[in-house]
């Protein structure tokens, strides 16, 4: 049993713990994910107790979720919600079946990463967007750093090096490039992503939809809505893939 499983599989206190969370935290992501085409199909993975799915519905689209979370499946359902429980490797759809995919803070607790982004793509048809969404570990430049990777200057300099490491090697070598290993942490009080095991980055995630099929149309470091001209500072440059999160919006072109 991988991590996935037997992490989340019966995980009450993780259901508990999604079903508190602020739906305005998920509303840039749910933004994003709304195809062009009304009535079109959207997928949410990941899709906790199914907030992101709700909001799609409600707009009109024919939203579905897929969760490695019993509990949060069975609470997304009693919604009236279309949520299913899958293993967290192989989505269980067809080729090209969506019009829009998306990954919300699921990437970094995945065992195989590079293979679960061509996953996303698979399931996307020809033009569809697929939308990632993960913290960036390998900060550089920030602050609040709630996690230990991304905590202090020792780790921001070891971070900015892998960085340009990972730069030159899907130069030289892409076929070698692959994300971080972290392993959990385990203390008594949980906090945020002690649970992720794949030190998430946009750079990463933006060269394996490229390998997938896709065109990358935006890289952000901002996964939520701030201050127009706040996020236009933020984004502008190169250093966005150096802070805060990963937010990553690509479309399947082959």
């Amino acid at each position: 049993m991988g991590h996935q499983e037997s992490y989340y599989r019966h995980n009450e206190a993780y259901a508990e713990f999604l079903a508190n969370w602020d739906e305005g935290f998920y509303a840039k992501y749910t933004d994003t994910l709304k195809p062009a085409r009304p009535g079109a199909r959207v997928l949410d993975v990941g899709c906790g107790v199914g907030q992101v799915v709700r909001r799609l519905k409600e707009a009109g689209f024919a939203a579905h979720g897929v969760e490695v979370s019993e509990p949060n499946v069975a609470r997304a359902r009693e919604s009236g919600l279309d949520c299913g429980l899958y293993d967290g490797r192989h989505l269980p759809f067809p080729d090209q079946h969506f019009a829009s995919v998306g990954a919300l803070n699921v990437l970094e607790h995945v065992e195989e990463p590079e293979a679960f982004l061509s996953e996303l793509v698979r399931v996307a048809e020809p033009g569809g967007r697929v939308l990632v969404s993960s913290p960036n570990f390998l900060r550089v430049l920030g602050f609040r750093d709630y996690h230990p990777k991304m905590r202090g200057f020792a780790n921001k300099w070891r971070n900015g090096w892998r960085l340009v490491v990972k730069r030159r090697q899907m130069r030289r070598a892409p076929d070698q490039v692959r994300f971080d290993r972290m392993a959990p942490i385990v203390r008594e009080r949980f906090q945020p992503d002690d649970d992720a095991i794949v030190a998430t980055n946009s750079l990463e995630i933006a060269f394996f939809l490229r390998r997938a099929g896709c065109e990358i149309e935006r890289v952000e470091c901002t996964d939520r809505y701030v201050n127009r001209l706040v996020d236009f500072c933020l984004n502008a440059t190169p250093l966005r893939f150096a802070m805060f999160n990963a937010f990553v919006v690509g479309r399947r072109v082959r």
